[in-house]
């Protein structure tokens, strides 16, 4: 990302930035302003983040209100980590740092030995740099091998070498926490950290301060420290320990969209799609996830990160970008048929519990049909398909498939008004790409089959509607 150009005017020295009246301020405070203004303003706080607005997002806004360091707790593939990075909006846009400053201090108050030398000798001379919001947020991954010299720091051998004492603060090379000073610091899936690690993290925490191998070093740090944790970690692969989690001032529950309309925006946001995928096939991609999360026979623990639907919209958009490279058919539009797609592929991205093993396939492929059945039951409610059930059976079979170009669907049906019933039922218009009005009634034709055939012979995966 390009650090945006710095404004004209800024102060640069200590001398500037006293006469212009800059009063420094605590990371906390900063984001507990910025925010009460925006929020009194109306101002959207929180874009690309879907599905929160009635739940975490107000939990978060009082934890930041609050000024709590936040750990939000969740299963894989809920926008923790993207929330988080959100936060960096609600810092100031520019904020002066004493210039070659270790920790980006604040001219008015430097905090470590060497700049506070240099503010002594310099005075209102002390040179002051202006750094971006975008360089004030910092991520760690948590793993095993994570060091407490990777979060805190440790003694620098070179600048040992060069001279200094072992007991000269100044031969210490800070790590990532106090490297973040003055801005927010993000540790994704705290549980995996070893708990020795974690209690590098307590001083931080509630002293604001950092320990390193016996140094007496007290540094005033200034930071926001938020985490992200998955459920399961507190009792399978990790913990939070005890100490670590009272530090925690809120612990935030995240959850997958608790409605289709949610998941149908999310994955219409997120998912690269190079050919048209309609709403109609989102939401049969958003039923389908929501029934593989009520499923007993996924392991809920795991999750079915939104990740999956995602990745599902961009299979059946690649199934239709290949299908129009084959039959020249153009543009390139997805239909019903392409979901047969999406099980074979992406069962990989789902735990299952014990004793499914050999039932993966039949489970999905069971939960997209009823999906497709459930997602035609509401757009056609109330409108009598019967006239295309008789058409197909009087004379006119549709042949359908991954080979088959949609006007090829269409020719084989007569005219009948039903057709323009659903095709507007979609939002689909009489002079769209034939692919576009043969999404709309494959749909219509699989919800016929499906009535007929859901829960008889849930095997069968024709391809033949007749």
């Amino acid at each position: 990302m390009t650090t945006p150009t710095q404004p004209e005017g800024l102060p640069r020295t200590v001398g500037e930035l006293r006469s212009s009246g800059h009063a420094p301020r605590s990371v906390k405070a900063e984001l507990r302003a910025n925010l009460l203004t925006a929020l009194r303003s109306g101002r959207a706080l929180w874009p690309g983040i879907v599905g929160f607005d009635q739940t975490v997002l107000p939990q978060l806004e009082r934890a930041l209100i609050a000024g709590h360091d936040v750990v939000l707790l969740g299963e894989r593939g809920q926008g923790k980590t993207r929330l988080l990075r959100s936060l960096v909006e609600l810092l100031d846009e520019w904020t002066p740092v004493i210039e070659g400053s270790e920790l980006g201090e604040h001219p008015l108050q430097p905090i470590t030995p060497a700049s506070r030398r240099r503010a002594v000798e310099l005075g209102d001379d002390l040179p002051v740099a202006w750094r971006h919001r975008s360089e004030r947020y910092v991520e760690k991954l948590a793993t095993p091998d994570t060091s407490v010299g990777d979060l805190v720091g440790d003694v620098d051998p070179v600048k040992v070498a060069e001279g200094r004492s072992l007991g000269d603060p100044e031969t210490i090379h800070f790590g990532l926490v106090p490297r973040a000073h003055r801005g927010i610091v993000t540790v994704n899936e705290l549980p995996d950290l070893a708990e020795r690690i974690q209690v590098a993290l307590l001083n931080v925490m509630e002293e604001r301060d950092i320990q390193i191998r016996g140094y007496s070093l007290r540094l005033p740090l200034d930071v926001l420290l938020v985490a992200t944790a998955n459920p399961e970690d507190y009792t399978n692969r990790g913990r939070i320990i005890t100490p670590l989690k009272d530090r925690f001032g809120a612990e935030i529950r995240t959850h997958y969209p608790l409605d289709v309309d949610d998941e149908v925006s999310l994955v219409r946001q997120e998912a690269d799609l190079p050919a048209e995928v309609g709403d109609h096939l989102l939401e049969v991609l958003a039923r389908f996830v929501g029934h593989l999360r009520e499923s007993a026979a996924v392991d809920q623990r795991s999750g079915v990160s939104a990740r999956f639907a995602i990745a599902a919209a961009e299979t059946i958009s690649a199934a239709a970008l290949h299908r129009s490279a084959v039959t020249g058919e153009h543009p390139a539009v997805a239909r019903p048929v392409d979901l047969a797609a999406v099980p074979a592929v992406l069962r990989g991205k789902i735990e299952f519990e014990a004793g499914e093993e050999g039932r993966e396939d039949e489970l999905l492929g069971y939960l997209l049909r009823r999906s497709v059945a459930d997602t035609a039951r509401g757009l056609f409610a109330g409108l009598d398909l019967q006239p295309l059930a008789r058409a197909v059976v009087d004379g006119h079979p549709v042949a359908t498939g991954e080979r088959v170009a949609g006007r090829e669907v269409l020719t084989a049906l007569p005219e009948l008004p039903v057709l323009h019933q659903v095709a507007e039922r979609l939002g689909v218009r009489a002079g769209d790409p034939p692919g576009r009005i043969a999404s709309a009634v494959e749909l219509a034709l699989e919800s016929l089959y499906l009535a007929k055939r859901l829960g008889k012979d849930a095997d069968d995966d024709r391809s033949v509607y007749s």
